[in-house]
């Protein structure tokens, strides 16, 4: 089983509500992904935002920046909007850094929780569905034939056209389908053969298991042979300290109620939050026995072969979230892989 780590790279604001610099925040998320791989996690994932709040809009180009101080760790994007992106270009993109990490690149597709590059990039909401299912095949036919021919509706075709650079020794760029748990998204990922990674960041983890063993059982019904993999995405703060793990509340209510105010949710409550690191719960928040225990738990309960800990919701200082690495790669990842 991987163990790995997310991040948004979360922007702190200050009283005013001015948000801190994201050109030191993108050198720092370089520094927290090498300490990753220093520590021995295996992967490391960035997630595409276009807002004021998040500094990495280009997740890529971030993981070009960490393939140069890196030697093993996994480098991908959790997630790249492919709706609103163009699929030959994102190829072009993740095979660049595949070349520079010497073949650590994956590409994690979806199709985002928040709209803002479709006006940004001159896309049409109403066509939200179309796009990520043309784009996503187009995005894998490229993947898998080094010559084109394809049509679509909306992207214009392509006739006996190559795409370059290509992996020297011929091999399909992992792609994953990250979802938030509609049934629909899970069956595109089964039906196409392509690996799922979950993002359970609220309620119960055990609320997600019809989903789960429904993927598992389309993908043995759809005639697929390779191993299945199998992820969740979900918020996680390690640390030693009680009095830190208590804290980090005021981070994490401070960006629930952030976004909860755009979309008509009601402030969140210290209630939530205990209820979420409790046993049951989706928050992997605690010391690093806890946070293991839970991850150890999943694995029983999912059948996982990956879990990635999100880690800078809220945006706790860089201190904190170097700690939190250091704790996952040295105590809670040997204590997962010991268990299993």
């Amino acid at each position: 089983m991987e163990i790995g780590i997310g991040l948004f790279g979360d922007l702190g604001l200050d009283a005013s509500g001015k948000p801190e610099s994201a050109h030191e925040k993108i050198r720092r998320l370089v520094e927290i992904i090498r300490l990753a791989d220093e520590t021995g996690l295996d992967v490391a994932g960035l997630g595409e935002h276009h807002r004021e709040d998040y500094a990495v809009s280009v997740p890529e180009m971030v993981l070009a920046g960490a393939a140069t101080v890196t030697q093993s760790i996994k480098l991908m994007s959790t997630v790249t909007v492919l709706s609103s992106s163009d699929p030959i270009r994102i190829y072009q993109n993740f095979s660049t850094l595949d070349a520079l990490s010497n073949g650590r690149a994956e590409i994690g597709v979806g199709r985002g929780s928040f709209t803002e590059s479709f006006p940004l990039f001159g896309y049409n909401l109403s066509d939200y569905e179309t796009l990520f299912e043309e784009n996503l095949e187009l995005l894998l036919k490229i993947n898998r034939e080094k010559t084109v021919d394809w049509s679509g509706k909306l992207h214009p075709p392509l006739q006996n056209q190559s795409v370059f650079p290509r992996p020297d020794d011929g091999r399909e760029l992992p792609v994953w389908i990250a979802v938030g748990g509609t049934p629909q998204s899970v069956q595109r990922a089964a039906v196409l053969g392509l690996p799922l990674v979950v993002a359970i960041i609220g309620g119960m983890p055990e609320q997600f298991k019809p989903l789960m063993d429904y993927y598992r059982k389309s993908y043995i019904a759809f005639g697929h042979t390779a191993p299945m993999q199998l992820g969740i995405h979900s918020h996680t703060f390690v640390q030693e300290d009680p009095k830190l793990i208590a804290a980090y509340f005021d981070n994490y209510a401070s960006q629930m109620n952030r976004i909860g105010r755009d979309r008509g949710w009601s402030p969140y409550s210290r209630e939530q939050y205990e209820g979420g690191r409790s046993a049951d719960g989706a928050l992997f928040i605690g010391n690093p026995e806890e946070v293991a225990e839970k991850i150890i738990r999943m694995k029983e309960l999912f059948g996982l072969t990956r879990f990635i800990a999100h880690i800078d919701v809220g945006a706790p200082n860089h201190n904190q979230l170097m700690k939190t690495v250091e704790l996952l790669g040295t105590k809670v990842a040997p204590l997962v892989r010991s268990a299993i």
